[in-house]
């Protein structure tokens, strides 16, 4: 099975190139692309089974074995991450190709966008796979280079302005992020991450400390935790529709998963959890007080995009199996949930020509399938019974409230109220832009959204439904995956050659 886990990497790059090549045929771009991500969601499927069977599944790249030679290695979290992501895109992809008007249109310009979302996919599963923290790193920037040139497609003002924000910011967090891999390798001697779990205990406990912190900050921007946040709601809303959503699913969750795999693999004492519980908990409350105040549908989902990544750290913060285990099934949840929700923006934007809600009303009688694939999500998004989000928070909180202590407590007491105003932000935007007459009054003939673009959206309201019967089972694994986080084990033994120390 080890021999598999190159092509969630090498497919997608493959099919970019391709891609690229037949720029002329759009239909072979669209084929292309849909094959490779089919086929990136099929492996990343085998490799989770596998992982949940037997364990982590290792390759040692051009025949070297750890730590002399880079690996790729897909444990139970890995793997979940890589079936979710592929979905994800695929779903997207899909999307995007219905919203494409003519070949040349600003909203898809199908020559670049192809083999520059395969780009991006590829960053994003080679982060996931990364065995070492520089492969961590080309991780990271294959999937920036990627989202620079996405994030202004179409080349309007407003996405240039607003790409330029998004670009300084990323360059320095990665700045900041090569600086701290120069550090690590200049204090311990390597770089692979299951070597660095024995080395790095050995370091005086100020350098530790400080590269801990230097890798957090990195990650913190790139998951949008506050007060490192405030580049995201300028920057996602501008772009196309299909790109928001991919890069609200899966750009933030690629900084989380970092934090989840170095806190709990390189820095297992959790010295930093009172820290981290600060940060998850003025993230929960700044960005859904962010979202009530906002008046455009783009932004009020950038906003909670912010705030829920709050759920997540707080898990992580809690440093327990439980807590682990929430933020896991969190992610999953969230991916797939935030991403849906900003397919629907664009098919309010398609339908009523603008996402500001002053503008909107009456689109549950003009369009009873867009409010239903609005309403769904929405609700999960607020935690509403018996949907994942609220199975997920719940199972945040229960593990706040088993760690005990007044921290715990009052992130569990901040969770609660960002949730009832994540309801509230979902009642409003369902009242106002759905419920309520509409507000502009037009001779011109309904726009008819086309059905690959409603497809698409089904699917992943159908997934985000999904996750809700198959919550028992997902906790399964999310549970294992969380024991597996705080063992340590498996993965030493695993990646380390035979015989050597672990």
């Amino acid at each position: 099975m080890n021999r598999l886990l190159p092509l969630p990497v090498v497919v997608p790059l493959l099919g970019a190139a391709l891609t690229l090549v037949l720029g002329r045929w759009p239909g072979l771009q669209r084929a292309i692309s849909v094959a490779g991500l089919t086929t990136t969601l099929a492996v990343a499927g085998v490799l989770l089974v596998e992982a949940y069977r037997h364990g982590p599944v290792v390759l040692a790249i051009g025949g070297w074995p750890a730590p002399v030679g880079i690996v790729l290695v897909a444990d139970q979290l890995a793997a979940l991450m890589l079936v979710v992501s592929a979905a994800v895109t695929l779903c997207v992809l899909l999307y995007s190709i219905g919203q494409g008007r003519g070949e040349t249109g600003e909203t898809a310009p199908v020559t670049i966008y192809h083999p520059t979302y395969l780009v991006l996919t590829a960053g994003v599963t080679n982060a996931f796979l990364a065995g070492d923290l520089f492969n961590l790193f080309v991780g990271f920037e294959i999937l920036l280079a990627a989202s620079f040139v996405l994030i202004t497609l179409g080349g309007t003002e407003a996405r240039i302005r607003t790409g330029s924000t998004y670009v300084v910011v990323s360059i320095l967090s990665s700045m900041v992020f090569l600086a701290a891999v120069g550090l690590v390798y200049a204090a311990t001697g390597t770089l692979n991450l299951a070597q660095l779990a024995q080395r790095l205990d050995a370091l005086p406990d100020g350098v530790r400390l400080a590269l801990q912190l230097m890798l957090l900050l990195a990650f913190g921007v790139k998951a949008a935790v506050f007060p490192l946040s405030a580049w995201l709601p300028d920057s996602y809303p501008t772009a196309p529709a299909p790109v928001t959503a991919v890069f609200a699913g899966l750009l933030t969750k690629v900084g989380v998963y970092a934090v989840i795999r170095t806190e709990t693999l390189l820095f297992p004492d959790g010295k930093v959890g009172t820290l981290l519980m600060v940060v998850a908990g003025l993230t929960m409350l700044v960005g859904i007080l962010g979202a009530v105040a906002q008046s455009d549908l783009k932004r009020v989902f950038s906003f909670t995009l912010v705030s829920h990544i709050g759920y997540m750290i707080f898990g992580v913060g809690l440093s327990t199996v439980a807590g682990l285990s929430g933020a896991i099934f969190y992610v999953v949840h969230h991916i797939t949930i935030q991403t849906t929700l900003f397919l629907v923006a664009g098919l309010v934007e398609e339908r009523a020509g603008s996402t500001d809600l002053r503008r909107l009303g009456g689109l549950a009688r003009m369009a009873p399938l867009l409010g239903v694939l609005f309403f769904v999500p929405a609700m999960n998004l607020a935690g509403v019974p018996p949907f994942s989000g609220f199975l997920g928070k719940l199972g945040l909180l229960q593990a706040g409230v088993a760690a005990g202590g007044a921290l715990p407590g009052a992130l569990v007491a901040a969770g609660t109220v960002t949730s009832l105003l994540t309801l509230y932000v979902a009642s409003r935007v369902w009242n106002v832009a759905f419920w309520r007459a509409p507000q502009v009054t037009t001779d011109e003939p309904a726009v008819r959204l086309p059905g690959l673009m409603v497809g698409a959206t089904v699917a992943l309201v159908l997934f985000g439904l999904a996750l809700t019967v198959v919550a028992g089972p997902l906790f399964d694994v999310t549970a294992d995956a969380a024991s597996d986080l705080r063992d340590r084990t498996p993965y030493l033994r695993a990646v380390l050659p035979e015989g050597g120390p672990w």
